[in-house]
């Protein structure tokens, strides 16, 4: 057999090729060793805390369809805050609209959809501040409206925080001379008052094709069987606790 002979020489560009394509791998979930490593990863990084250096890392792994990943990532923070340490821009906020514009209703994990949800609400919270940081657009509000779940009412914390970044949008109707911003904010006003009328639906103001449904579970690979490291210390901790229950060898009777 002949042996495979390995490369020598290797330049640190080629290396670190080598390295992110193995982290796009684990990234990309595929088999429940990528999860688990994913998983670990999202881990580390929610340890390590978003900074205005590593955030588009965060984002990227946003973008993993694997609840058990975004879990991870996000811990015991608020998943509406997540992202707060690092102010809106128009990368981050691309970046947001392009993952709503690609799942499908109801194919966001709802904590993921509450992280990007967070960084829409605080960057139109002055609309006009928020539309010259990211000029949105009838595309845009169209990938934002599909996520409202019409059935679960005004109450169902997602819809209403859509909702009231919705409001926000429309708010910018007559305040100053730019036409797409006007068209923007009726549109804005429309998606909301379709959610609100009963004689309305939806598909009345966004396109049908954008309102076909999905489910974030069809396509995830799990991971195994895992424990916290929390948990594993509490059994181990019992286990220690309990008496020794090996059954003792008995001894033979005296005169036998």
């Amino acid at each position: 057999m002949d042996e495979i002979l390995a490369k020598e020489d290797w330049t640190k560009e080629q290396v670190e090729g080598i390295e992110n394509g193995l982290l796009r791998g684990i990234i990309g979930c595929r088999t429940y060793e990528a999860v688990e490593a994913a998983i670990t990863y999202a881990s580390f990084l929610n340890t390590v805390g978003l900074t205005p250096e590593n955030y588009p890392v965060f984002l990227k792994m946003l973008e993993v369809e694997n609840h058990w990943v975004i879990d991870s990532l996000i811990g015991d923070k608020d998943p509406f805050l997540l992202l707060s340490p690092v102010q809106p821009n128009r990368y981050i906020v691309g970046k947001i609209f392009g993952m709503m514009t690609k799942w499908h209703k109801g194919g966001i994990y709802p904590k993921n959809l509450s992280v990007i949800l967070g960084v829409l609400q605080s960057n139109y919270s002055s609309p006009r501040d928020g539309y010259r940081i990211y000029p949105i657009s009838i595309a845009d509000l169209n990938a934002l409206g599909k996520h409202l779940d019409k059935e679960k009412g005004q109450e169902y914390a997602l819809n209403r925080t859509i909702l009231n970044i919705l409001d926000r949008i429309s708010d910018l109707e007559g305040v100053g001379t730019d036409p797409d911003m006007e068209e923007v904010s009726i549109h804005a006003s429309a998606v909301r008052n379709a959610f609100f009328d009963d004689r309305k639906r939806m598909e009345d103001i966004i396109p049908p094709v954008l309102l076909v449904k999905a489910s974030y579970h069809e396509k995830e690979e799990s991971p195994r069987k895992r424990v916290s490291l929390k948990e594993k210390n509490k059994i181990d901790r019992e286990k220690a606790r309990e008496p020794d229950k090996k059954p003792k060898a008995k001894g033979k009777e005296k005169g036998k």
